[in-house]
């Protein structure tokens, strides 16, 4: 031995140099995290300036918000915006199934690894090949249709694209099939991630299946169904359009139009751009508005548990 002192790891002296070393100024993480930064307000910044610029402009000449006005005042737009609010009444089916599933898997149910990749594969399908897909199944003579009366079912077959009735409902299936495999994937990891000592406790109490997981588990998963939520909105008010698009070009007339589907076909079909930009601005601002909603009952709940 040379004499020289070696700390242990239990020596108050040790963790003090730690945590000394671990502290660094502020401007270093920013520099780490500079070019990603940079990126993003070049490729973003720069395309949301210009969008906000078609918005507020018509043939060169500044209009200041009348393009936004014709937009809102445009009963097609407002369809749309309607078929995407109903669309988002889909978030708790989506969320109640994706929950109830993920904690089937987590207790084991039977078969339970070929059921979590074959609630997954879906989500790993492009849209574009989904919506292919359900729309040979869901045409008039289609699959779905030609089973059902061979099941001797006619009463439940449906032109379930072609009628106005029928349309959105149709989209909003094939949506929630396709969404639910990410939810359920994103729950059970949660779900494994949380103390199992938790659920022993809850049991020894005498607490049951539903009261266990009502009252334990939800609790725990507040965050993660919160930044689920967010997500799915996110995807249901500003990301369908592959959907639309692919399975019924926003008919039967204006059915199944969406925001998107709208900003499309004012961009390339009408040849409208500023009317386009004006409602893509008006989707931003929602978005945007979700966004800021959500962050905003985050940050408030996350105060009251501190204090």
């Amino acid at each position: 031995m040379d004499g020289t002192a070696v700390a242990s790891p239990g020596d108050p002296g040790t963790g003090a140099a730690v945590r000394g070393r671990s502290r660094r100024p502020p401007w270093q993480a920013f520099l780490w995290i500079a070019p990603a930064l940079a990126a993003i307000g070049v490729v973003y910044g720069y395309s949301v300036y210009r969008l906000l610029i078609e918005a507020t402009h018509r043939d060169g000449k500044s209009v200041g918000l009348g393009n936004l006005r014709i937009a809102i005042d445009d009963p097609f737009f407002r369809q749309a915006l309607g078929n995407n609010l109903r669309l988002l009444l889909t978030l708790p089916i989506i969320i109640g199934i994706a929950l109830v599933v993920a904690v089937l898997l987590f207790e084991g149910m039977r078969g339970w690894r070929f059921h979590r990749v074959a609630v997954f594969i879906p989500y790993m399908l492009p849209v574009t090949v989904v919506g292919v897909l359900f729309g040979e199944l869901l045409t008039l003579h289609g699959a779905l249709n030609t089973t059902l009366q061979t099941l001797h079912l006619n009463f439940l077959v449906q032109d379930w694209l072609g009628n106005p009735d029928w349309a959105l409902r149709s989209l909003a299936g094939v949506i929630i099939w396709r969404e639910l495999g990410f939810g359920v994937i994103l729950f059970l990891a949660r779900l494994l991630s949380l103390p199992q000592n938790v659920f022993d406790a809850a049991r020894v109490d005498g607490a049951g299946w539903f009261r266990t997981h009502w009252h334990v588990t939800l609790p725990m998963m507040r965050s993660i169904i919160g930044f689920y939520l967010v997500i799915e909105a996110i995807t249901l008010m500003s990301w369908v359009f592959s959907y639309v698009f692919v399975m019924t070009g926003g008919g039967p007339g204006q059915a199944t139009q969406v925001t998107e589907t709208y900003i499309y076909q004012n961009a390339f079909t009408s040849d409208i751009p500023w009317l386009a930009a004006a409602a893509a601005t008006l989707l931003l601002i929602g978005v945007t508005a979700v966004a800021a909603v959500f962050l905003a009952v985050r940050f408030g709940y996350s105060r009251r548990r501190a204090a």
